[in-house]
């Protein structure tokens, strides 16, 4: 039974959120294969993995999860995108600004409203946030869109938008055991505000798997951008021998419930407050029946203090979430790309 929770009155959504940067051109393998792929999105639906998530700067997958809804038997697919606009284009952003780009993604979802918008503003020292979330909101009450949330932000610009009067419903954000910013403050928050968290990195691109088990750090250049910005969060977490400690206790608990080290990673992030559901990389089928496990799984108190006592000896990440990706500069900011509506 895949498990489902309630964004809003008459809206509930599956926990296990099928993910879509990795389809996204710049992204993706150089042998992408359109009709493949497709096909493989299918399984995810006939899976009953109905939720997707997508936004305007992952270029070319609002068309294709477009071309996916319009397929046979689609008529309960759930398509969550984002508003991501530019860095260069904040200062001078306008309400029409805004309208275009929800019906940029309206036309290329085919679809007569937006499941859920959710809202990313790239430098705080940028005036004109909360003004745009409250057009994000007109629009809203308009028909265009069903229901708002956030991406990356952090408590206090959070708590400014909807004390404003904006309806956010989820925030969207990294979390996972390798990185907890959102226990500093987000989750207090949302259970005050009944705003709800939808978890990417639960996994951390990959490398909270039995594959990593006993290998050697690996150094730059790694194989994506996914890679290289989970790596940095190991090193903030502690460094590669913490994370093979982290590792190692992942397997002793997975191994107990005759599952995978992934399947104890996602689970821990599920079972968090506040927490709705987790994005999972899509780019095939090829972990749908693992992925599925974690439905079947239940954390008992021996498999949370295994787990607890690495986390006690973690350094980081500090600070809300995504602070560390906003430090100009730096070496989370540097892997970031703020002009994908431009390509």
């Amino acid at each position: 039974m895949i498990e489902r929770v309630e964004l809003a009155p008459g809206y509930s959504i599956r926990r296990l959120i099928n993910g879509g940067w990795q389809l996204a051109a710049g992204h993706r393998p150089g042998d992408f294969d359109r009709e493949s792929v497709l096909e493989d999105l299918q399984q995810l639906v006939d899976a009953g993995l109905i939720t997707f998530d997508c936004a305007d700067i992952y270029t070319g997958v609002e068309e294709l999860l477009g071309e996916l809804s319009r397929g046979a038997g689609h008529a309960g697919l759930q398509v969550h995108t984002k508003y991501v606009p530019d860095l260069a284009a904040l200062p001078k952003l306008t309400r029409r600004n805004v309208e275009a780009s929800i019906d940029r993604s309206l036309s290329r979802l085919g679809v007569d409203q937006l499941d859920l918008v959710q809202f990313h503003w790239w430098d705080y020292q940028v005036p004109g946030y909360v003004e745009a979330a409250t057009w994000l909101s007109d629009l809203q009450r308009a028909g265009k869109i069903r229901l708002l949330g956030t991406t990356n932000f952090d408590v206090s610009h959070l708590r400014e938008i909807v004390d404003a009067g904006v309806p956010i419903v989820s925030n969207q954000l990294q979390y996972s055991l390798l990185d907890r910013r959102p226990e500093a403050g987000m989750v207090e928050l949302c259970r005050e505000k009944g705003i709800k968290l939808l978890c990417y990195g639960s996994v951390a691109g990959g490398f909270l798997s039995g594959r990593w088990v006993g290998q050697p750090e690996p150094t730059r250049p790694l194989g994506n951008r996914s890679l290289t910005k989970y790596k940095l969060i190991i090193d903030e977490f502690g460094g590669w021998d913490l994370f093979q400690e982290l590792l190692s206790a992942l397997c002793e608990v997975a191994h107990r419930h005759a599952v995978s080290p992934t399947n104890i990673a996602m689970r821990w992030v599920l079972d968090r407050p506040e927490v709705a559901g987790v994005l999972v990389g899509t780019r095939s089928a090829t972990h749908l029946q693992d992925n599925l496990r974690v439905f079947d799984l239940l954390l008992d108190g021996e498999d949370d203090e295994r787990l607890q006592d690495i986390l006690d000896r973690s350094q980081g990440p500090a600070g809300d979430p995504f602070d560390l990706e906003r430090v100009s500069g730096g070496p989370h900011a540097s892997i970031m790309k703020t002009d994908l509506n431009r390509k």
